[in-house]
């Protein structure tokens, strides 16, 4: 979080809520720590006049009042970094909430690892040239992901010296290059990005495991993805499948004034749950950032740009990273509310005039990079939005669906008829979906079709639900009634995905493909059947079962289970006149 400097050169002028003004006779900076009152409450400063700072704290200012002392850190706020980020549970400032009972003390200054030492072995010999982001050796034991000592950026030269095989602390020196020691851990300030070679590169595609997402909207590693959806409508429960299931190397969950709940939820179950990947927990390349809706409102503003960092961190290895933000409106609401405190003149709905801004800034952080050490690395974004009332229009929404390339809108209506993921297929999208589809055409010659064609039909099943809401189905001739059965087939036997299931909670694109197919399958000899004079009402009369069941009897993976109750319906098919 950063060092406490002892220099009594600050006294509190003012103090209210998160906000507090303090005399500072000697030279700071923007957004350089400060530790305010006897118990040290850490906050930043983010305005300077003259001789008075504006500080935004972090914790509870109950018991701070004017004349009180203060003191300014060494540098601005910082995460520190380690090993033993992996498998944690932290607060917004990540410090660690494991062992810290039912609240952190007022001040507390822990980090993460600290409290044992870690297997280091060196990958360079002394007298090696190095530079920036080169490792220099591994550590052992921090769980299922390989976890590297990297040379700081900005430090390139000879290795002086290079510590032997060893268990030492995450604050022990265990190199030294050009003059600068290099630590197991490090710090670095979570406002400012972390450095890369270059960004960009070939597209490649994140599987979450949900096949609406996978088959219509995919996201590319290194993407931006915004959630929006209004009460009720599942983003926790499908932000929570996408930690589980995605084939990210490192998830990081930033739980940002959330239900108290719906974050123990997380906590309770990712021990629980086994990866996939590994055999091992999932909790175990999992960092959950816990900033519920009953802890200090402005860690919230903290708790984004934490999980950034640390996600950069990982990311700088060579890993690709997942954040999750759960959700950036309760992070919106503490900058509104902190813009009302210094007297900022509001914007639309009482937030700040800086609010694009700083969205902006967030999802810039994302991408797919080649590291300072030369190797490819990423850092995929998915924040939720929770518009009050659902309204799509307002300002967090928005601005949010300006700068993300994937929008995941769900639906209240699809919810509310018990449609998981309640994800609108007409008022979604994805920026990437032609060029990631297109990339894996390579490997799967028939997939844009596929995904064009789920896409037609979706869009002439809502064109025919507004006819038949007019003047009822039997009113349509027969070709169109089969419409409508296609669309109820897509939703029902392709789109809804139980995240309850064994068999359903994950989907290969392996089974993804045999879906598919089986529906379209099915689609194509309803038409023939009508082609050929078939009432459609003997076609509605049938049962689908084999097919729209098939998603949650058959496993993950398995095709051939598909294939045969598709070829079991169409069988039943070719005896309907």
């Amino acid at each position: 979080m950063g060092a406490l400097n002892t220099d009594p050169t600050v006294r509190i002028l003012r103090v209210a809520g998160p906000l507090v003004e303090a005399e500072y006779t000697g030279g700071t900076a923007m957004h350089d720590l400060v530790f305010l009152g006897e118990a040290g409450l850490p906050g930043e400063v983010v305005a300077i006049s003259g001789g008075t700072v504006t500080v935004q704290v972090y914790e509870y200012t109950g018991g701070l009042a004017p004349g009180d002392p203060a003191r300014p850190g060494a540098g601005p706020l910082s995460a520190r970094l380690g090993p033993g980020l992996l498998g944690g549970v932290f607060d917004g400032l990540l410090r660690p909430l494991s062992g810290a009972g039912d609240r952190l003390a007022p001040g507390t200054n822990r980090s993460a690892g600290e409290e044992r030492d870690w297997p280091f072995v060196p990958g360079v010999e002394e007298g090696a040239r190095v530079a920036e982001g080169e490792a220099l050796g591994e550590v052992r034991g921090a769980g299922p992901v390989r976890v590297r000592v990297l040379v700081p950026p900005g430090v390139t030269g000879v290795v002086e010296r290079i510590a032997p095989e060893g268990t030492r602390p995450q604050e022990a020196v265990v190199a030294r290059v050009d003059g600068t020691d290099v630590r197991i851990g490090t710090t670095w300030p979570v406002r400012r990005p972390r450095p890369v070679r270059e960004r960009g590169g070939e597209p490649e595609a994140l599987s979450t495991g949900q096949r609406v997402i996978d088959l219509l909207f995919p996201v590319a590693r290194g993407g931006t993805v915004a959630v929006p959806g209004g009460f009720g409508t599942g983003k926790t429960m499908l932000l929570q499948q996408i930690a589980k299931w995605c084939d990210a190397d490192v998830i990081v969950y930033v739980g940002c004034g959330e239900r108290g709940n719906e974050m123990a939820d997380v906590i309770a179950e990712l021990p629980e749950l086994e990866d996939p990947r590994t055999g091992g927990r999932l909790a175990d390349r999992t960092v959950t950032i816990a900033n519920t809706s009953n802890m200090p409102m402005m860690a919230r503003e903290a708790s984004i740009h934490t999980g950034t960092t640390v996600a950069e961190y990982f990311r700088d290895m060579g890993l690709d990273v997942v954040v999750i933000a759960d959700s950036t409106s309760r992070w919106a609401e503490a900058l509104r509310e902190f813009a009302s405190r210094t007297g900022e003149l509001p914007a639309e709905e009482g937030y700040p005039a800086g609010l694009a801004s700083a969205i902006a800034a967030f999802y810039e952080r994302a991408g797919a990079v080649t590291t300072l050490g030369g190797e490819r690395g990423s850092v995929t974004v998915i924040g939720a939005v929770s518009p009050p009332g659902g309204d799509m229009t307002e300002p967090v929404t928005a601005h949010t669906e300006r700068f993300v390339r994937c929008l995941w809108s769900l639906d209240r209506d699809l919810a509310y008829a018990r449609h998981y993921p309640a994800l609108s297929w007409s008022g979604s999208f994805s920026r990437d979906a032609a060029a990631l589809t297109a990339r894996q055409a390579a490997d799967d010659p028939a997939r844009p079709a596929r995904r064009a064609r789920v896409a037609a039909l979706l869009a002439e099943a809502d064109r025919l639900a507004a006819l038949v809401d007019l003047i009822g189905i039997t009113a349509l001739p027969d070709r169109e009634r089969v419409g409508v059965l296609a669309g109820r087939l897509v939703r029902e036997g392709l789109l809804q995905q139980s995240a309850l299931s064994a068999e359903d909670a994950y989907c290969g694109a392996d089974k993804t493909a045999a879906l598919v197919d089986a529906v379209l399958a099915v689609v194509d000899r309803c038409r023939e059947l009508v082609d050929s004079g078939t009432p459609a009402a003997v076609l509605e009369d049938v049962d689908f079962g084999p097919v729209l069941r098939a998603r949650e009897e058959v496993g993950p993976h398995d095709t051939e289970g598909v294939r045969a109750r598709r070829d079991a319906l169409l069988t039943r098919l070719r005896e309907v006149r």
